[in-house]
């Protein structure tokens, strides 16, 4: 699992594996948003709720903000910053590459600085 640093609060990541989660908590992230579609990649791709069931038993917050590659909405972003303003501690974000989850990012801190 690569894991790039955006800020000291935010990190993104390529798609994880539910056996992620704990190594994840342990590296002292207090939340998950997942920004890939359940679906998307095959059968190889665990479904947001699998990661969400086992982030909850390690104590962390999980939120899913699907975006669809290429796809980027107001909507996708509002609801980013939302699950962003919600959660507490390091935030690990993900979706196939740690593209998406880099990209809305920075649109979400662009709008915040007006």
């Amino acid at each position: 699992m690569d894991i790039r640093q955006i800020d000291e609060n935010y990190s993104v990541a390529g798609q994880i594996n539910p056996d992620d989660v704990r190594d994840i908590a342990a590296e002292g992230f207090q939340a998950i948003i997942c920004n890939r579609p359940d679906g998307e990649g095959g059968a190889d791709q665990p479904d947001f709720a699998e990661i969400a069931r086992v982030a909850e038993k390690a104590g962390l917050k999980t939120y899913y903000v699907p975006v669809a590659g290429g796809q980027l909405t107001q909507d996708d972003v509002d609801a980013m910053r939302a699950a962003l303003d919600e959660a507490e501690g390091p935030v690990l974000a993900y979706c196939r590459s740690g593209t998406r989850s880099t990209n809305i990012y920075g649109i979400v801190q662009s709008q915040k600085r007006g």
